[in-house]
């Protein structure tokens, strides 16, 4: 489900979480999934953004859902092989989007370089922490060939549809952020509400059935075994008897 922040003027997120490992995908796979979605991987311009990315990780976190340990890719990675191991390394990085900021959040002695030119975002909650602390939202690059969740970001200029009304409260810390979630997700949700209830459904129309059945069944008993007039054994019309003729 897309997420959107503030009036939007700004970017929506989606972030694409995998709990089936095998459905992880590569760098390449994850920039190509973001752009026929019609975004692109993820770019970040400030500390602020950044700060957005890790409260909807942690909210994701909390949902109770099972999520457990699983990096995202981001849109940063580089180009340049025969620098790979030199001083400029951390240089030659750049957006998949074509974004020319210089905002960075690596992990402590990261970026390693060498065949790891493709970047993620750690997310490993369980994780023991290491010497740049907790393995969470700070970044490290990876070979580009690693399955990894991702997340992607889309431009303002196509607006959601959203209920009528204030669609937050600015009184709830929660809703600091003015956090704005597309429609995209609605059809999904109520197929998932109705399908468990077809069984139950089921079982109501065949036990009110089976009722109607038995009272047609009983009435019919009724009728069949109730008096007709026409069958009476007293005669309307007096009948002569000849023995009582003298």
């Amino acid at each position: 489900q897309k997420v959107c922040y503030g009036d939007f003027k700004n970017s929506c997120y989606k972030l694409a979480y995998f709990q089936d490992l095998s459905r992880r995908v590569g760098f390449q796979e994850a920039r190509q999934a973001c752009e026929i979605d019609g975004g692109a991987l993820l770019s970040l311009d400030s500390e602020a953004e950044q700060q957005l990315i890790e409260n909807m990780l942690q909210n994701l976190t909390k949902s109770g859902s099972g999520i457990s340990d699983g990096d995202f890719w981001i849109g940063l990675w580089r180009s340049g092989d025969g620098l790979a191991t030199s001083s400029a390394c951390p240089d030659l990085y750049q957006w998949a989007d074509g974004s020319i900021s210089p905002f960075r959040n690596w992990y402590t002695d990261e970026p390693s370089c060498g065949s790891e030119a493709c970047v993620v975002m750690y997310h490993q909650p369980t994780a023991n922490p290491g010497l740049g602390g907790p393995y969470l939202y700070q970044w490290n690059d990876d070979r580009c060939n690693m399955k990894h969740n991702f997340i992607c970001k889309y431009g303002p200029d196509i607006l959601p549809t959203v209920p009528a009304g204030n669609p937050y409260d600015t009184s709830k810390p929660e809703d600091q952020y003015h956090v704005i979630a597309t429609e995209t997700g609605i059809i999904p949700n109520l197929i998932y509400v109705v399908i468990p209830t077809i069984p139950l459904l089921l079982l109501i129309l065949v036990a009110f059935g089976t009722c109607c059945f038995q009272m047609l069944h009983k009435s019919k008993g009724r009728t069949k075994t109730s008096p007709n007039q026409s069958t009476l054994w007293i005669s309307k019309t007096p009948r002569k008897d000849s023995s009582m003729e003298v």
